[in-house]
């Protein structure tokens, strides 16, 4: 029984449930399937217990299988009747991005929605297995690739959602010259604005791909705002540094919104009524940090065609995928 989710009502009672959208407003999604990768953490973990609470069935799709399992097992004892399957997935490794596409065909998934939410954040300078710098390769290349891979597997009305982040803003630009830092002195933030930056061109420029090629599929990014994750640890351990972990600490407990607030976007974007293709959802509060999910605004340059045209044709270039109408 496969529906429609442009179909769904939400659930509102008043003109403040519209402007306060919780998890409670979320459709029956009952007999729909989802792929949710980075599932096993942060902002993934709560979009992947929020879809298996209202009737999901969520593909978890995860790097660490330990990890995965332990997350699964805590769910299913929270939610007995939770369905989750979980999905070997390394957005660094085009190998194992092409056979989980290749799995998922084999076995005949449709999907009804695809979230796009793993994610690596300020890391040192180091490459994928395809020689693509960890976090345009993780965070954009893997998803690009992902997503081409399994346009066969979705269904009429599906949505991709692609998670960026206000980080998008802390960049002068994509340097296509030297996509992996190869030439230039590394920044890791900038590196990650760019791999931010990447995400939302992706997104508009799908939307387009999509609307042009007559695919009943909608593509929408979403920002969680500043959310209390694991996340912001990642580099601090790859760096062993303890006054790195302090500061994100002090940081994480002043400024940023729980984790549940932060998967809200997500969840909209991949669920409520009203969202439209090229949308971009994130918190509505004061610098777009926290808050309840609305429709926010992005840099001029995000939603540049010609832009979103190169990063495009470069990312087909580098992954081997092309996007088939």
């Amino acid at each position: 029984d496969h529906r429609d989710l442009h179909s769904f009502p939400t659930r509102r009672s008043s003109d403040l449930d519209m402007a306060r959208w919780t998890e409670a407003q979320m459709p029956d999604l009952g007999g729909h399937t989802l792929l949710v990768t980075g599932a096993n953490s942060g902002l993934g973990l709560n979009t992947t217990r929020a879809l298996a609470a209202h009737g999901a069935h969520v593909l978890m799709a995860c790097r660490n299988a330990e990890k995965a399992e332990a997350v699964r097992a805590a769910l299913l004892q929270a939610q007995p009747d939770a369905r989750l399957t979980i999905k070997p997935l390394d957005l660094g490794s085009l190998a194992s991005v092409r056979a989980l596409a290749a799995n998922l065909k084999a076995e005949g998934v449709k999907l009804s929605g695809l979230i796009n939410n793993a994610g690596v954040m300020a890391v040192p300078h180091g490459l994928t297995q395809d020689g693509f710098e960890t976090q345009m390769g993780t965070n954009h290349l893997g998803h690009f690739a992902l997503t081409g891979l399994l346009l066969e597997c979705l269904l009429p009305g599906a949505r991709i959602v692609n998670v960026a982040s206000m980080a998008h803003r802390w960049t002068p630009g994509i340097n296509f010259d030297d996509l992996h830092w190869k030439r230039r002195r590394y920044r890791r933030w900038q590196a990650y604005g760019d791999s931010k930056l990447a995400n939302l061109l992706f997104t508009f420029e799908l939307h387009r791909w999509l609307v042009r090629n007559r695919r009943d599929a909608l593509a929408v990014a979403a920002h969680p705002g500043y959310a209390d994750t694991h996340l912001q640890f990642v580099a601090a351990e790859v760096k062993q540094s303890r006054l790195e972990r302090w500061g994100m600490t002090v940081a994480n407990a002043l400024l940023a919104q729980p984790a549940e607030m932060g998967a809200l976007p997500s969840l909209y974007a991949a669920t409520a009524a009203g969202v439209v293709g090229g949308d971009y959802i994130g918190p509505g509060g004061f610098q777009q940090m926290r808050g309840y999910p609305t429709k926010v605004g992005c840099r001029k340059d995000a939603k540049s065609e010609p832009l979103a045209q190169r990063l495009w044709a470069i990312s087909e270039a580098e992954t081997g995928v092309r996007f088939d109408a």
